[in-house]
């Protein structure tokens, strides 16, 4: 067989066969590191294994057996980490993490990690992780949550899990999946380290234990001193993590497998004993090139590759049984043989096993399946805010009351996020909150979008129901990968057996009077829309927002739903829609059971027939009911809005229901022309039967300036009065 794969395999066997044993880089004796020669033996076989499954999903590729993946060859003393560790300390993995599962597996009777991972490189629907989705290491009995592409996007939600792990003991959780004396971890390459990403992480971290609360974390930094073809500058990562705050730093040698294990143990102890975050740095190699169609030869030398297949990780292992425990060369072959022809049959088999086949099937995790969870029983309000609840409120007002029912109904809710504890949030929508319920249940973060959400992510992963707050919709988009790429990819690579239920509460939108700008003022919320599985939810009055909000708690703690409630600025605080002191915008927190459940809308002016009707949300719903009424006083045009509020999935069967009897249709959203909603929304109208004149009108496809300037380019009251004029047949 020629090419890398012949290489790095024959490269083992070749220098075993002839003695070629490295040279020890560290001088931990098993005695050190708390392992006996049977610990060794074990060890040895698990990095075998994870080699050899690397190399036989390679070799199956040529024939469309098995697909693009990224081997762990080079890495396999992480398997050390999973020796030294719980089964029950959660773990988001590196990719090159193989060995470390295969490890972990021997802490659970009856596990079969090998035809496990072999179902995974095969892509069979048979998988027991992702259901043949992705080539993913990843197991719910071992408490490896699936990983699709660990860029460091992992990182901020193992902060989170952390965290939570700290709080759930604080409050005395009986429930929670994740031990109160457990750690969490998380294993990135050197390279991922200079991620923006990872670098909020390990700043949450540090900036979490510098004020002295407890965070029971390891970072696992396995540097092979390569970013794909970048290299590392030689000792870039210790120099920029020796000497952190708040963070812990150990190092080993993870070529040497008994050194890694030492640096394992540390690291445990200052984690798990107190509970302090830890940088544990390892030392590797890489072998095999970055992934199947990567080609060493374009970057690195000869001499160079040679030179890292001589510190490989098995001929470190193999030296330590010689040396330590007294295992011959021949019976180190004979095993290494043993398990190869193991493994080979192994993946030959899986190969046999099925696919998916539908797109039924592919998609049935994107939405959990119906709830069967209790509802949580409402807890009255107390003291002063049961006057404020019996009293017309404007919407901040109202979603701080919601807030304090559910939370008082929920323990497990969580609010956090930038100014929402003592302050009570820039609009008031948490306030009080903290004062009621204490800083542990409704805090302030730090300031970064990135940690907010990941925290929110690692919190669900420990039975909590996270409400992180982000402050204005356009915070969102340097963060919007931890919606997209982790959040929402999670039920669908775990097949359903691991969910991120969350509410994330997103001030946003435009038409503020005389602050901000774009940054402030921004109606880009086309990001949500286009992201599977995930629900997007727009009040466009109080009542409203404490329906839905009650709502997206429900579906968030008993249908496991991430939830994205975007609330319009404009209307925090207008109690009035026509006239001064009409109060037609505000309401009392309505009784206990209601709610606006997803997928119903609306409804505003006339029933029966109509001369239009007018689908819009938000901002939307408020100028048109003000335009309807104008309309209607002056001309006699009969209109019927049609508030679509659940804006993801909309509410389709709804809107066409609300179609019946309307002579036209109009289409009023906020947002950009370009990407918006209402491409879809009118698409969907008509190719479900619609067949009377429709129109949409949109803002234009601009950033919202400061000032007057903005009603040049959002929609305003009389566009959508002369839409409507033009429409009507």
């Amino acid at each position: 067989m020629a090419g890398p794969i012949s290489a790095a395999s024959d490269g083992f066997l070749e220098r075993l066969t002839a003695g070629k044993l490295p040279d020890a880089v560290s001088q931990t004796r098993l005695d050190d590191a708390g392992l006996t020669p049977l610990d060794l033996r074990q060890l040895f076989e698990s990095q075998a294994s994870s080699r050899l499954l690397d190399l036989a999903s390679r070799n199956l590729a040529k024939d469309g057996k098995t697909f693009y993946s990224i081997g762990s060859a080079g890495h396999e003393g992480n398997a050390a980490v999973a020796r030294v560790f719980r089964r029950d300390d959660i773990a988001f993995l590196h990719y090159r993490s193989g060995a470390f599962l295969i490890e972990r597996a021997r802490k659970l009777s009856g596990s079969t990690p090998l035809w496990d991972m072999a179902l995974s490189f095969c892509a069979s629907s048979d998988d027991p992780i992702s259901g043949g989705r992705h080539k993913v290491l990843g197991s719910k009995e071992l408490f490896v949550p699936p990983q699709t592409s660990t860029i460091a996007s992992h990182l901020p939600k193992a902060v989170g899990t952390a965290f939570s792990i700290a709080q759930a003991r604080r409050d005395k959780m009986t429930d929670s999946p994740l031990p109160h004396d457990s750690v969490a971890l998380c294993s990135f390459g050197d390279a991922s380290s200079n991620h923006s990403t990872a670098q909020g992480a390990f700043n949450a971290a540090a900036w979490t234990a510098y004020r002295g609360l407890p965070l029971p974390l390891v970072f696992v930094c396995e540097d092979n001193g390569l970013g794909i073809s970048v290299p590392t500058p030689d000792n870039w990562v210790a120099s920029n993590f020796a000497n952190r705050p708040g963070l812990e730093y150990i190092t080993g040698d993870a070529r040497d497998l008994v050194d890694a294990t030492r640096a394992a143990r540390a690291a445990e102890v200052m984690a798990r004993g107190r509970r302090k975050p830890v940088f544990l740095h390892l030392r590797t190699v890489r072998l095999m090139g970055h992934a199947g169609s990567d080609l060493e030869a374009a970057y690195r030398s000869k001499r160079e590759v040679e030179a890292e297949a001589d510190q490989d990780p098995l001929l470190h292992t193999a030296r330590h049984l010689i040396e330590q425990t007294g295992v011959s060369q021949t019976e180190i072959l004979a095993r290494y043989d043993e398990l190869t022809q193991q493994i080979n049959a192994v993946m030959e088999q899986a190969a046999t096993r099925p696919r998916l086949t539908s797109a039924k099937h592919v998609m049935a995790p994107l939405v959990p399946p119906a709830s069967t969870a209790n509802h949580a029983p409402v807890a009255p309000l107390t003291g002063e805010r049961t006057k404020d609840a019996q009293t017309p409120q404007h919407m901040s007002r109202l979603i701080s009351l919601t807030l304090e029912e559910q939370m008082r109904s929920i323990p497990e809710i969580a609010v956090f996020g930038e100014d929402v504890g003592r302050k009570g949030g820039v609009y008031g929508a948490t306030i009080k909150l903290q004062q009621i319920f204490g800083r542990g249940r409704v805090f302030d973060t730090l300031l970064d979008e990135q940690t907010i959400l990941g925290m929110a992510i690692g919190m669900a992963h420990n039975g909590f129901i996270p409400i992180p707050e982000i402050q204005f919709l356009a915070y969102v988009h340097n963060a919007e990968d931890q919606l997209r790429g982790e959040a929402a990819t999670l039920p669908f690579f775990s097949n359903a057996q691991y969910d991120n239920p969350m509410v994330v509460r997103i001030a946003g939108l435009g038409y503020q009077k005389g602050f901000g700008g774009h940054f402030h003022n921004d109606n880009a919320i086309g990001v949500f829309r286009d992201i599977p599985g995930i629900v997007l939810a727009c009040p466009s009055h109080a009542k409203d927002a404490a329906l839905m909000l009650r709502e997206a708690i429900r579906l968030a703690r008993e249908d496991r739903r991430v939830v994205v409630f975007v609330e319009p600025i404009a209307l925090y605080g207008t109690k009035d829609l026509h006239e001064e002191g009409d109060g037609l915008m505000a309401s009392a927190l309505p009784s206990p059971e209601a709610i606006a459940p997803l997928g119903d809308v609306g409804i505003f002016g006339t029933n029966g027939t109509v001369d239009c009707a007018v689908l819009t949300y938000g901002n939307g719903t408020y100028m048109t009911r003000r335009v309807a009424k104008r309309l209607a006083d002056q001309q006699g045009i009969a209109t019927r809005i049609v508030d679509l509020r659940w804006l993801n999935p909309l509410p389709m069967d709804a809107v066409m229901e609300q179609l019946k009897g309307a002579r036209s249709a109009l289409i009023v959203d906020e947002c950009r022309r370009t990407g918006s909603l209402a491409e879809e929304l009118y698409t969907r109208v008509r190719e479900m039967g619609f067949d009377a004149p429709l129109a949409r009108i949109n803002s234009d496809d601009s950033f919202i300036p400061l000032g007057p300037a903005a009603n040049e380019v959002l929609i305003s009251e009389d566009q959508i009065a002369a839409a409507v004029q033009e429409i009507i047949p």
